[in-house]
């Protein structure tokens, strides 16, 4: 096909579409925003209408009140002009969706954040041909290749059952990673109650309403330490050092996130167990999916793009990277 496609147009605010009938994923407030999950850095308040998954309208509803909301199920497809409008399962969090945007022939993905890992609280990603790629690179570099969540949970299970005494306090996202690290623990066969952090509560419910089962939850506010010895407790990770923290028995501190692969980020976060589990895709998952969508020209959004850039050119892709403003995946990653 003869590329560029001229009706997707990257920006400051947003990827626009068919100029200007819809934006995907826009910093700005927008008449229709096409937003691919929940993350503050996706989806923003503000828009007059907005095109998303249920659950993420849930979410964006949660967060920021009411929103005028076009839902669109996974595989359902909308249109917006002469655009064909489809989402697919992005396996990020909750809810996460690639757009698939089709006009006279032409296909584009959009895979907002994602990620090839198994995850028990939202359906797997799925590959989708097309003509133009536009996805994240946020573990854009081989260095990047991140264990079973399996691997890490484990490591939580040991350290219960080496120090009763104490309780683990896991630092997690409280939008998708904190559920997914108890959904894990629940598969590793933990059945106690876990305790959560005041921040925590809410998005746990909205998980549980749209049927992701957590088990037994309890707030950690009012409970004795006592009580919590023994347990497992999750907080955002800015809570770790906090005076809410210092009330916790003896906490073994935890943390999940894909960056604490890197060892000077577990050294300036100063972790007991860097727990690395991520929600987006590494390297190898990377470069896999490019490889089964099979696009003419990927187009990077945001990460380490120098690294997926230069695969591509090495496996003859034409690619660019967009360096999209307000993308940040330090806290969710």
């Amino acid at each position: 096909m003869s590329l560029p496609i001229d009706w997707i147009k990257p920006g400051a605010g947003g990827i626009e579409v068919a100029g200007g009938a819809a934006f995907v994923d826009p910093s700005l407030p927008k008449p229709l925003a096409i937003v691919t999950h929940g993350h503050a850095d996706h989806a923003r308040a503000g828009h007059g209408r907005v095109i998303a998954t249920p659950e993420t309208l849930a979410i964006m509803e949660a967060r920021y009140g009411p929103t005028e909301g076009w839902p669109v199920a996974y595989g359902e497809t909308v249109e917006v002009g002469d655009v064909r409008v489809t989402l697919y399962p992005a396996g990020h969090v909750l809810g996460s969706a690639q757009v698939l945007l089709e006009r006279a022939g032409e296909r584009v993905i959009v895979t907002g954040d994602f990620k090839r890992a198994a995850d028990p609280t939202c359906p797997p990603f799925v590959p989708i041909a097309c003509d133009v790629l536009i996805t994240e690179a946020t573990f854009g570099l081989p260095v990047f290749r991140h264990p079973p969540a399996s691997d890490e949970i484990a490591k939580v299970m040991e350290r219960l059952a080496e120090s009763p005494e104490r309780c683990v306090l896991v630092g997690a996202y409280a939008l998708g990673k904190a559920q997914r690290v108890i959904c894990h623990l629940r598969e590793a066969g933990y059945d106690k109650p876990i305790y959560l952090h005041g921040a925590m509560e809410k998005l746990c419910a909205l998980y549980e309403a749209h049927g992701v089962a957590l088990g037994e939850l309890r707030s950690a506010t009012g409970a004795e330490a006592a009580e919590m010895a023994g347990h497992v407790v999750v907080a955002p990770p800015s809570a770790l050092r906090d005076r809410w923290a210092r009330r916790l028995p003896d906490p073994v501190l935890a943390m999940a996130s894909g960056w604490l692969q890197v060892r000077q980020r577990v050294r300036q976060n100063n972790i007991d167990l860097p727990l690395v589990i991520s929600d987006h895709a590494d390297w190898e998952e990377l470069t896999r999916t490019i490889r089964e969508v099979a696009p003419s020209e990927v187009w990077v959004t945001h990460g380490s793009e120098a690294g997926l850039l230069r695969w591509c050119e090495l496996n003859q892709i034409r690619a660019r990277a967009l360096h999209m403003v307000g993308r940040t995946d330090e806290g969710e990653a």
